[in-house]
C-alpha cells in the first residue's frame, strides 16, 4: 500500500527512561543524519507509565520535526529470543512449521502466544540453518499502541540486539578484523550483540543495567536514586569520586555477566574470543564506567558513538544530540536503516 522506498522511516527507541528518535538518509558515500531526537520519560507512578511515555515520544517527534508518521520499533529483554536453527535439508513448505516448533523448544516463554519469524543462511550442504526471532504479542502490543497513542504506526518491529549489529556493521571501519561485540547498557536492559564469522547473529539481553546500579548505589549512600543519577552524569568530578567504589562494587554483577556471556560465546562452534567491546546505551555515559569495564573484563572496552562514522550536515539543530548523547541512541540509529 505504500512504496516505503520514497517515504521517510524514523527509528523510534522506546526506552524505560528515555526515548530516541533517529531519521537517516543514504547516498553513494554512505549514512547521513537528517534529524534526531532524545526526549526523557518524567519519574512517576508505575500507574502513569504510559502516558509519561506516550507523552516523551511526542516531545521527541517534535524535536525531529519529520513530517512522517511511520516508524520502525524495537524489542528486548526476556521476552524476546533470537536463536540459530539447523535441520535435515527441508522443503520450503516444511520450514515454517519446522521454526515454529524449534522456537516452541527453545524460547523461554510460550511461542504459541508469540510471533515467531526466521531469516534462512545460505545453503551450502543438505542442511536447512538459520536465524529465528520471537517475541510475545503482549510485549509487540505494547509497543505498538505506545507509538499509536502517540499518533504514529509502527510499521516494522526489530529486535535490538539486531539493529545495534546493523547499525554497526553499516558504520563500521572494514580495515578493523578483530572479533568485536557491542555491550549496550540501557535502564533496564542489557544486551550483547556479536556478528560471528558464520555471519550468524549472537544476542543476549540481561535485566540487571542502568536502573539497578544506581537503585543500590542510593540504598548504598542512604540518597535518592535521581541524586545518584545527576552525580554520576554531571561534571562535579568531586561528587563523582565520592560514589567511585560504591559503582565499582555495584558494577560487578554486570562485569560478571559480560564476562560469562563473551567466555560462552567463545566456546561455540567457529567462533573467536572478543578483543574489543564497543560500549553504549544511556548509562555507557556515566562517567567512570566505561574505564570500570576496561580494567575488568580483560578486552579493550571503547565508548561507541555511532554518529562519529555518519555524516552530520544538520549543523546545530541536531549537532549537540549526535555528540553528547550518541552513544545512547544507537539502538535507535540502527532501526533507522532498517527498510520495508
Amino acid at each position: 500500500m505504500f512504496n516505503f522506498t520514497k517515504t521517510e522511516i524514523l527509528g523510534l527507541d522506546i526506552g524505560s527512561s528515555s526515548v530516541k528518535a533517529v531519521r537517516l538518509c543514504k547516498d553513494e558515500s554512505g549514512y547521513s543524519v537528517a534529524a534526531v531526537g532524545f526526549a526523557e520519560i518524567a519519574a512517576t507512578e508505575e500507574i502513569n507509565k504510559n502516558l509519561n511515555t506516550i507523552n516523551a515520544i511526542r516531545e521527541c517527534f517534535e524535536l525531529v520535526g519529520s513530517r512522517t508518521k511511520y516508524a520502525v520499533c524495537g524489542l528486548s529483554g526476556p521476552e524476546v529470543a533470537v536463536r540459530d536453527f539447523e535441520f535435515p535439508s527441508l522443503s520450503s513448505s516444511e520450514i515454517d512449521g519446522a521454526v515454529l516448533f524449534e522456537a516452541s523448544q527453545v524460547c523461554p516463554f510460550n511461542a504459541a502466544e508469540s510471533a515467531v519469524d526466521y531469516h534462512l543462511a545460505p545453503n551450502g550442504d543438505d542442511k536447512t540453518r538459520g536465524t529465528l526471532v520471537a517475541a510475545t504479542n503482549s510485549l509487540i502490543a505494547n509497543k505498538v499502541n505506545l507509538a499509536k497513542e502517540a499518533a504514529l504506526k509502527c510499521v516494522l518491529m526489530d529486535v535490538e540486539g539486531l539493529a545495534l549489529l546493523n547499525c554497526f556493521n553499516g558504520l563500521a571501519d572494514d580495515s578493523d578484523e578483530s572479533t568485536t561485540a557491542i555491550l549496550n547498557v540501557g535502564g533496564s536492559c542489557t544486551t550483547v550483540a556479536i556478528m560471528g564469522v558464520n555471519g550468524r547473529p549472537f544476542i543476549r539481553d540481561m535485566t540487571f543495567a542502568g536502573h539497578d546500579i544506581i537503585t543500590q548505589i542510593a540504598a548504598e549512600k542512604t540518597m535518592s536514586s535521581e541524586e545518584v543519577r545527576k552525580i554520576l552524569s554531571g561534571d562535579s568530578t568531586e561528587a563523582r569520586a565520592q560514589l567511585h567504589d560504591s559503582l565499582a562494587r555495584t558494577c560487578q554483577k554486570l562485569i560478571v555477566d559480560v564476562s560469562k556471556t563473551l567466555r560462552y560465546y567463545a566456546t561455540q562452534e567457529q567462533s573467536r574470543p572478543v578483543e574489543k567491546l564497543y560500549v553504549c546505551g544511556g548509562f555507557a555515559l556515566t562517567r567512570g564506567f566505561v574505564e570500570l569495564l576496561n580494567g575488568q573484563l580483560g578486552v579493550e572496552a571503547v565508548l561507541w558513538n555511532p554518529f562519529e562514522a555518519a555524516r552530520c550536515d544538520t549543523g546545530d539543530q541536531f549537532g549537540d544530540i549526535c555528540s553528547k548523547r550518541g552513544p545512547a541512541m544507537a539502538v535507535a540509529a540502527g532501526l533507522a536503516m532498517r527498510s520495508v
